[in-house]
């Protein structure tokens, strides 16, 4: 999961080499914190944050196929 969501995350940046994702597992949950460059933080929550609702729907889909739950907190 940790390296679908970098993948996706680097190639939505404009500063791929400063991405970087925290996992901490807490209450049965999966919790990502995605890091990324100050500029870029737009990028990856997007207008209304459509971005970032579709990134949390894919870390749920896969973490569903692997019988966990996940959530996705976006750090600038």
């Amino acid at each position: 999961m940790k390296e679908f969501l970098e993948f996706v995350a680097k190639h939505l940046v404009d500063h791929p080499d400063q991405v970087g994702i925290e996992m901490e597992e807490k209450d049965q949950k999966l919790v990502f914190r995605l890091k990324v460059a100050e500029g870029d933080v737009g990028k990856i929550i997007g207008r209304t944050g459509k971005t970032a609702s579709a990134l949390r729907v894919l870390l749920r889909a896969v973490a569903a196929k692997e019988g966990k739950r996940a959530v996705l907190d976006i750090v600038g």
